[in-house]
């Protein structure tokens, strides 16, 4: 089940029987605390029912989390390696929810909007063909670009987007993309790192974003699947844009890196 959706109920049952018990039985059971007493003479101690007890303990906490999380900012764990170099296989980051507008959990109907996704900004979007797994990308087209693609090269409204030759990839913790070639691109004004496989698999192709949809990238350019291979990401679809890593730990190879903790995502 959605997390989203558990965090709602939770808020909202907790909050009903918090309501329900302090508008209709509380104020019996004071009075009744207020006038009674037990054999010994003295004054009936005020029980809170157990239910009740933890509705009103958990309710404020669930609240917090549930607005943090759906309206500021939410954390989310890279699985797979689609923005290496600039995103690692267990790095954790944090989500800007504020970015892209705000939307009612559940629901995601934006009730405000903020400001629209920039070309190179690295966005969290639900996957159009399902949109219950969350995918993480870099925006490359924007309503009304013309992208087009051909083997390592890139072109945004027939400008040729410009590489420049960086080194050789290590490798991450985990030697992911060792021996890969790093280029700086220069995607009209935002600068960041790109990855190569010598035999890599090319899509190429040519796409027109249409409105309210964008044309997304992963940085490690031979092993993204993006919008290349399923098409665009309607506006309906964003999450928010990632500004932060928080923590980085590797389960698969049990890697901690504390080096990454505060590294902000560009």
């Amino acid at each position: 089940m959605d997390f989203t959706l558990i965090l709602v109920l939770g808020t909202l049952i907790s909050g009903l029987i918090w309501l329900t018990d302090s508008l209709l039985f509380k104020k019996a059971r004071v009075r009744r605390a207020a006038t009674g007493v037990v054999a010994d003479g003295s004054p009936v101690v005020l029980h809170e029912p157990l239910l009740v007890d933890y509705a009103r303990s958990f309710f404020p906490i669930l609240l917090v989390v549930l607005v943090v999380r759906s309206f500021i900012v939410e954390p989310f764990r890279i699985p797979s390696g689609s923005l290496m170099p600039t995103l690692l296989v267990g790095d954790f980051i944090l989500v800007n929810k504020f970015s892209y507008g705000l939307r009612l959990p559940v629901l995601d109907t934006k009730i405000l909007p903020t400001w629209e996704p920039k070309r190179g900004d690295i966005a969290v979007f639900r996957y159009p063909n399902d949109p219950k797994i969350d995918y993480i990308k870099r925006v490359i087209g924007v309503p009304g670009d013309h992208i087009r693609v051909e083997g390592n090269k890139l072109w945004v409204n027939g400008t040729p987007i410009t590489e420049t030759y960086v080194g050789v990839y290590p490798g991450d913790d985990g030697m992911r993309m060792a021996g890969a070639t790093v280029y700086r691109e220069n995607l009209l004004g935002v600068k960041h790192d790109v990855l190569f496989e010598k035999d890599g698999y090319e899509k190429n192709g040519e796409w027109v974003v249409p409105p309210h949809e964008y044309f997304m990238m992963g940085d490690n350019r031979d092993n993204s699947n993006d919008s290349r291979y399923w098409g665009f990401v309607p506006e309906a679809n964003l999450v928010g844009k990632a500004f932060m890593i928080w923590l980085h730990w590797d389960w698969k190879d049990g890697k901690f890196d504390a080096s990454r903790i505060g590294k902000g995502i560009h």
